[in-house]
């Protein structure tokens, strides 16, 4: 990958955005859906549809191949914690998934680690919370460089 190249990779100005939880993140989905529309961006969702249990990675795959893909630029994906969600996104090669639990995560996770989708647990954080996490993680630019670097020893 070169740094052009990684640098393209995610811009946050009117982005194709892939979405996806299970049951216990669909409450942040959907408000989360809204605040990106209302920003310009186009959300495709990939379920789930409601709060009936489900099995996280019915979802959260088929986010994440949408991202890796380019079918989407970006994903979210969420559940109660964000952790199995996080682990699932991170098994389709050619994600980075991040953790986010705070604004500050959430623009790391782009400048150092070109972050690609990240995963937020709506048990874990408010919906003012996250909508100011995506919007740090979209406002942030990848820095190239050294973690540039760095990023391409987790891909080889």
């Amino acid at each position: 990958m070169d740094e052009t190249a990684a640098l393209g990779l995610i811009s946050g100005a009117m982005s194709k955005i892939a979405i996806g939880s299970d049951h216990a993140g669909y409450n942040l989905k959907q408000v989360l859906i809204a605040h990106l529309q209302a920003k310009g961006h186009t959300v495709m969702d990939f379920g789930t549809h409601s709060t009936e249990p489900v099995d996280y990675p019915d979802y959260i795959r088929p986010t994440a191949e949408s991202v890796a893909e380019g079918k989407n630029d970006l994903g979210i994906v969420l559940g109660g914690s964000g952790n199995g969600e996080a682990i699932v996104a991170n098994k389709v090669h050619g994600i980075r998934c991040a953790l986010c639990w705070n604004e500050k995560s959430a623009q790391l996770a782009k400048q150092h680690n070109n972050a690609n989708v990240i995963s937020m647990g709506e048990r874990m954080v408010s919906m003012d919370d996250a909508r100011k996490i995506v919007d740090a993680w979209l406002g942030a630019t990848f820095e190239g460089g050294r973690h540039l670097r760095r990023i391409e020893k987790i891909e080889s």
